[in-house]
């Protein structure tokens, strides 16, 4: 892959919603996974866990969960992505626990957008939700907190139904050089 096709992927992959009514083979969501851990992290220390969810009932439990966002359900697969704050301040202390875990498990989450995307599944960030019901809904212990919840599936849009990708701001309003400008 040239770099302008690790470019596109990049900047064409949308939060996509809608999703066909079709599995997603074990050797996709494993390579997905993949991708996924290979984001970096603090010191390497890996302070996430993955919880991958299937089952009918538990999506529909996670779409409540969700605040009611229903498309979830439809996903063939969701993926629940916690952060373990406690390893990353073994090493690095409070700052450790309060940043860097929802850092490096950010970089986790975006890998795994990308890597559906580049093999043609349509996925979303999910980070409205109610922490203690997904904590109960999936028994994660006290030392864990949830921090992204991604379906992922085939697209069901068609051509020009596609969602368009949404603008970005202009860089001039967003990028100070050297020195932040108010």
């Amino acid at each position: 892959m040239d770099n302008r096709e690790l470019l596109d992927v990049i900047t064409s992959r949308i939060s996509v919603r809608k999703f066909k009514d079709q599995e997603i083979p074990e050797e996709d969501i494993e390579k997905i996974l993949q991708v996924g851990i290979s984001a970096p992290s603090a010191g390497n220390r890996q302070p996430w866990r993955i919880i991958v969810v299937e089952n009918s009932e538990t999506k529909m439990k996670l779409a409540e969960n969700a605040f009611n966002q229903s498309f979830l359900a439809k996903a063939p697969v969701v993926i629940v992505i916690c952060a373990v704050p406690s390893e990353s301040a073994e090493r690095y202390g409070e700052r450790g626990m309060n940043l860097y875990v929802y850092q490096d498990t950010a970089a986790l989450a975006e890998n795994i957008l990308l890597a559906a995307h580049c093999m043609n599944y349509g996925s979303v960030w999910i980070g409205a939700f109610d922490e203690d019901s997904v904590v109960k809904t999936l028994e994660i212990p006290h030392t864990m907190r949830p921090v992204a919840i991604i379906p992922i599936g085939v697209p069901e849009y068609s051509g020009e139904e596609m969602p368009d990708k949404r603008p970005r701001r202009p860089l001039k309003d967003i990028v100070s050089r050297e020195k932040l400008v108010k």
